[in-house]
């Protein structure tokens, strides 16, 4: 773990995140008396909570035990769910007082009025790409988070299980982000069964419908520069500035490449460039 700390502070540095989620802030539920549990990223209401700014996370596997049963896929999600939502804690957000409500209208490159309406539009449920920047923001954060990972288990040499009959087989590549989009368990998660299956099938879902489309924007509007663009995307979604996104988006794609890709028809409101009026909370 205390790997993945390191590894996490010096590259979120680099894009201008100094500060991780304090682990005063972070919950970690290790066991559950409900028959059958299964913990881990995916596990249902798991995750960043932006208004306690608090994070919510399982040990991975059965939960009726105090102890992990596979104590190395156990810590390597951990380091995955921290270093992922450290970085939702380090978005920049921007908050209105609305008739007595607080509501975000700014969340790390994603804007939403008042009255809810979001900057861009979700996504076609069959849809292999993506035009939506919730997506582009979690894909962006998890690439992160998965590459943190896959240096922790490299580094103190641990290894997947040998069947894709053990959920552990594809807990591991999740979590370093070797999974892709076209290995799917087909009916093996019913023969799992029970919450393992469940999250098994889970991952999967995860992985096609966000990282796969994640990759595929990077790879369609990025050519030649996955990694280039990559980053100023990250740096864009800790600093709320998309300036420098946008102008190298123009430079490849034509002026306004930003908003031709994401702005939803009927969103009327200030372009990604202008700074928004309300209460700013960066964590820097």
């Amino acid at each position: 773990m205390h790997g993945g700390l390191r590894r996490a502070r010096i590259r979120y540095a680099e894009v201008g995140l100094d500060q991780l989620l304090p682990l005063d802030r972070v919950l970690v539920g290790a066991e559950s008396a409900r028959p059958g549990a299964w913990g881990g990223f995916h596990h249902p209401n798991q995750g960043y909570r932006h208004m306690q700014m608090a994070a919510v996370i399982t040990m991975y596997g059965p939960m009726h035990r105090a102890a992990p049963a596979d104590p190395g896929l156990a810590m390597l999600d951990l380091v995955r769910a921290y270093a992922h939502d450290s970085l939702h804690y380090g978005s920049a957000r921007r908050y209105v007082l609305l008739d007595g409500q607080v509501a975000r209208t700014q969340y790390g490159i994603n804007w939403r009025r008042p009255d809810g309406r979001s900057y861009s539009a979700a996504d076609p449920h069959d849809a292999h790409h993506t035009r939506n920047l919730g997506v582009v923001m979690e894909g962006a954060c998890d690439r992160e988070a998965r590459r943190i990972t896959r240096y922790v288990a490299g580094r103190y040499g641990i290894t997947s299980p040998d069947s894709p009959s053990d959920p552990g087989w594809w807990a591991y590549r999740d979590v370093t982000g070797q999974l892709g989009a076209a290995e799917d368990p087909g009916d093996l998660d019913t023969q799992i069964g029970g919450e393992a299956g469940a999250y098994v099938a889970s991952l999967c879902r995860y992985e096609k419908n966000v990282n796969h489309r994640y990759e595929r924007w990077l790879g369609e509007f990025g050519v030649g520069e996955p990694e280039e663009l990559h980053d100023l995307v990250v740096a864009a979604i800790v600093s709320g500035d998309t300036v420098r996104l946008c102008r190298w988006l123009d430079d490849r794609h034509g002026p306004g490449a930003f908003s031709g890709m994401f702005q939803a028809g009927g969103y009327l409101g200030a372009p990604p460039q202008v700074t928004l009026s309300g209460v700013s909370h960066r964590r820097r």
